[in-house]
């Protein structure tokens, strides 16, 4: 099954984790690869170790190299889509090894809409997966192309935001 997470409103990857969380609860493996997320640490990197799950049960990596061109980003565009296509790379072998029962590519329409990607390679790597595997992709504005391939499409739209008040991101609740 492929779902899709997207919208500007808030929760798109949390969304993804809860799956995630109630996969491990029923002795699945899961795997995320966050193809923006990298350079800090969030909750989701203590998680896994504060309760000693193995990579084995639940891997995470994060091959992005942060916000691409926001937020004081001196990175070199070339830099950025590097990283995001090792980060496609890593994607197609976790999925295609099949250790992994649910693959969460978090953040992937970001780094399609930023131009790091390009839809023909995603796609490549979502046709060729086995039908056993369930994909979860994140991010916001996802291109026709994957609502139309996708089983569940979720947008979450923003309704009110306390962030458009000046309100920086909280640790826990954000990250």
């Amino acid at each position: 099954m492929i779902l899709i997470n997207t919208g500007n409103g808030k929760g798109k990857t949390t969304a993804a984790l809860g799956v995630a969380m109630r996969e491990l609860g029923n002795g699945k493996r899961v795997a995320m690869v966050q193809f923006i997320k990298g350079p800090w640490k969030s909750g989701e990197d203590f998680f896994a170790k504060r309760f000693n799950i193995p990579q084995t049960t639940f891997k995470l990596v994060k091959t992005g190299r942060g916000f691409v061109g926001i937020l004081g980003d001196t990175l070199p565009r070339e830099e950025h889509r590097k990283a995001a296509q090792d980060g496609l790379a890593l994607a197609a072998k976790l999925i295609g090894s099949k250790k992994y029962d649910l693959v969460i590519l978090d953040e992937i329409h970001n780094a399609i809409q930023l131009k790091l990607l390009s839809i023909r390679d995603v796609h490549k790597v979502i046709k060729e997966a086995p039908k056993e595997i369930n994909i979860i992709m994140t991010g916001r504005d996802a291109v026709k192309h994957f609502v139309a391939l996708a089983d569940v499409v979720t947008d979450m739209g923003e309704v009110k935001h306390i962030y458009n008040e000046g309100v920086k991101a909280e640790k826990g609740m954000d990250f």
